[in-house]
């Protein structure tokens, strides 16, 4: 199971140049993809594309390249007769205008052409930049497996309560129906002195499967067997979670309508807040 959300930054030095990929990846319905390249790398948007099709289904990505020139400070391969033309221009503009300000040496080093890099060819360049780019992908997936297996954990452990919370109510139904059909009879009797014991049966037997709960129990522990089931396959599952756990609202609701007793309200509220923290992590699953 992967989790949506995720960060990732890949840099590789080569002669001439840093490379830096950084990609952000957060909760989406569908697969997003944001990309953010410099000009002349424009044209392998599509290749990019491809690759992240590949591993992901789902989510918003920015994705940024950077290409930045590098200068090896300890053998810098100076231009020398470019130097040289460099100085000259520099005191005949320094004579003419004595109130120039002195020029910074570290201005000239950036002056095009002035420092010698060796230098890749452009399409080793790019297929540098198509294995870094796999690379911070790689990253990228790795680190939304490791969280996906977190809410995973975290999902587990909520099902795990909400089965106790069933559990415990169970037994509890017979005892709770009886109660409610004792203060029926009793409010019945204080309202008419004449008691139509069939009447009354009918209506406790009416009111009973009107109140009784153990349907929704079991359809609440059934949808909690398929979130586990689903919980357990691989790929992306998010939506199917995202069905399971309306499901279960509905269920929780239809059992909060129906609480004639402290106790199955209770329940119905912890039931209600579990189901909420695991929609919450669910919008997080790829």
């Amino acid at each position: 199971m992967n989790s949506m959300t995720a960060f990732s930054r890949v840099n590789q030095a080569i002669p001439g140049a840093l490379i830096e990929w950084e990609i952000r990846s957060v909760n989406q319905r569908f697969l997003e993809l944001n990309f953010k390249l410099p000009d002349n790398y424009r044209h392998l948007e599509m290749t990019f594309r491809d690759q992240c099709k590949q591993l992901l289904q789902r989510g918003k990505l920015d994705i940024s390249l950077k290409v930045q020139q590098q200068h090896d400070i300890e053998s810098l391969p100076i231009n020398q007769m470019l130097l040289s033309q460099l100085t000259e221009a520099i005191c005949e503009i320094q004579q003419r205008l004595p109130e120039a300000t002195q020029v910074n040496p570290l201005d000239i080093l950036n002056w095009p052409g002035l420092v010698q890099q060796p230098s890749l060819s452009s399409d080793e360049l790019q297929k540098i930049v198509i294995q870094n780019f796999d690379n911070a992908l790689q990253q990228l997936n790795e680190s939304r497996q490791r969280e996906g297996q977190q809410l995973a954990t975290l999902i587990l452990q909520r099902t795990q309560s909400m089965r106790q919370i069933i559990d415990d109510l169970k037994p509890l139904i017979p005892t709770i129906l009886q109660q409610q059909q004792q203060r029926m009879r009793q409010r019945i009797s204080e309202l008419s002195p004449t008691l139509d014991e069939t009447r009354l049966a009918m209506e406790i037997a009416l009111l009973a499967q009107k109140l009784d709960i153990e349907e929704e129990l079991d359809r609440l522990l059934t949808h909690l067997n398929e979130v586990v089931r689903v919980v357990e396959q691989p790929g992306a599952i998010g939506r199917r979670l995202d069905f399971l756990m309306q499901e279960l609202n509905r269920e929780a609701n239809t059992l909060g309508s129906k609480s004639i007793d402290s106790r199955s309200t209770q329940a119905g509220i912890e039931l209600k807040v579990l189901i909420e923290q695991m929609r919450e992590q669910v919008q997080n699953i790829e």
